[in-house]
C-alpha cells in the first residue's frame, strides 16, 4: 500500500469513529428517555405526568419516570448533573433541587449552572393558608396582627430551607414582621399540623392544601406567584397587596449540562406537540390539583431558573437563616 493510500485510509477511520458523536443528535433518541423524579411520589411526579405520558408519542421512545428521593431533591439532581450529556438522562423539579439546593446546602456538589433547561410544563402555585375559623379574614389582617406581635404566629412549612420556608421568610422580612417557623417533614404533614391547630398559619404548595380550601376547612389568604392561581381566582397575590416578593411553581425537566442543543431542542418539540394535541386532557388532570399548563422554551425556562436563583442568592445573604 502506497503512502497516499496509508494517509487516506487514516483519515477515513478517523472519520468512521467521529460518525456517531457527529450524528448523534440526528439519531436521538434511538432508546427510553429517563427522567428522574428527585422526590417521593405525590407532587412533582403528578405535575410532570401529565405530559412525560404523552412525549414518548412524539419522541419515538418511551419517557419513563424513575424516582430518587432524598436530600431535599439533591440525590436525583445530582445523579442527573454527573450523566452522560446525550439527552438519555433528564431530571423533572420545580426550582427547589436545582436552586435552593445547591444554594444552600454545602454537601452538594453541582450548581444550577450544571443542568440545561430544557422546558417548563405545568404551574402549581405557593399559597398563605390559615384555619377557615380564624381570626384573619384577609391577609392585611394577618400582616397588622404579626407588626403588633412579632414571633407570635407560629407557622409551618414542608421543611427547613425549601421553597415554601424561604419565600415565607422573603416576604416576612419585607413586610417587616416575624413568624416563627415549624418545619415539617413534607407538604402533606405540614397541611396536616395546620388542620389539627398545631400552628396558625402554613406556606404551602396548592396541591395539598386545594381539597381543604375548597371544603371550607382552610382559607387561603395570599398567592407567592405574579399572577393569580386558576384553583383560586379570588385570592390576592402579595404582588397585588404592594409586596415585591414573587415566585412562581413551575415544574419542567432538565438535562446534564453540554447536552446538544438539537436533542434538547428534540425533547421540547415533543413537549410542546403533546401540550396541542393533548390540551384539554392535560388541563383537566392538572386542574384538578390547582395547576395549569405552563409551557416555556428553553431559553424562557432558563431566564426563570436565574432570576430564582438570584432571589434565593440574595435572601441567603441577607436572611439569618439555619436549619
Amino acid at each position: 500500500m502506497t503512502q497516499k493510500n496509508i494517509f487516506s485510509t487514516f483519515i477515513l477511520a478517523l472519520s468512521l469513529l467521529a460518525l456517531p458523536a457527529a450524528h448523534a443528535a440526528d439519531a436521538f433518541p434511538t432508546k427510553s428517555v429517563q427522567v428522574i423524579i428527585p422526590f417521593a411520589p405525590g407532587d412533582t411526579d403528578n405535575m410532570l405526568r401529565p405530559f412525560i405520558d404523552k412525549m414518548g408519542e412524539f419522541l419515538g421512545q418511551s419517557v419513563i419516570m424513575t424516582y430518587k428521593p432524598g436530600a431535599g431533591g439533591g440525590i436525583g439532581a445530582g445523579l442527573v448533573a454527573s450523566s452522560q450529556p446525550d439527552g438519555y438522562t433528564l431530571v423533572g423539579t420545580s426550582q427547589g433541587s436545582i436552586v435552593v439546593v445547591p444554594t444552600f446546602n454545602k454537601e452538594i456538589k453541582y450548581s444550577t449552572e450544571s443542568f440545561a433547561p430544557i422546558a417548563s410544563l405545568s404551574e402549581g402555585g405557593f399559597i398563605l393558608v390559615v384555619k377557615a375559623n380564624s381570626q384573619w379574614k384577609t391577609m392585611q389582617e394577618l400582616i397588622d396582627y404579626s407588626k403588633k406581635n412579632p414571633k407570635k404566629i407560629n407557622y409551618t412549612t414542608s421543611g427547613a430551607m425549601g421553597v415554601t420556608h424561604l419565600v415565607a421568610e422573603i416576604f416576612a422580612k419585607e413586610a417587616g414582621i416575624e413568624w416563627t417557623h415549624i418545619p415539617e417533614k413534607g407538604s402533606g404533614p405540614a397541611v396536616t399540623a395546620l388542620l389539627g391547630g398545631h400552628v396558625e398559619l402554613s406556606s404551602a404548595a396548592v396541591g395539598p392544601a386545594l381539597a381543604h380550601v375548597r371544603s371550607g376547612s382552610l382559607r387561603a389568604l395570599a398567592v407567592f406567584g405574579d399572577k393569580r392561581l386558576i384553583a383560586f381566582p379570588d385570592v390576592p397575590t402579595l404582588k397585588e397587596l404592594g409586596y415585591k416578593i414573587e415566585s412562581r411553581a413551575l415544574y419542567g425537566i432538565s438535562a446534564p449540562k453540554d447536552t446538544p442543543k438539537e436533542v434538547v431542542d428534540a425533547i421540547y418539540l415533543a413537549a410542546k406537540k403533546a401540550s396541542e394535541k393533548y390540551q384539554t386532557q392535560m388541563s383537566d388532570s392538572l386542574s384538578s390539583m390547582g395547576a395549569q399548563i405552563a409551557l416555556l422554551d428553553p431559553k424562557e425556562y432558563a431566564e426563570y431558573l436565574a432570576g430564582q436563583r438570584a432571589m434565593f442568592t440574595t435572601a441567603k445573604q441577607t436572611l439569618n437563616l439555619s436549619e
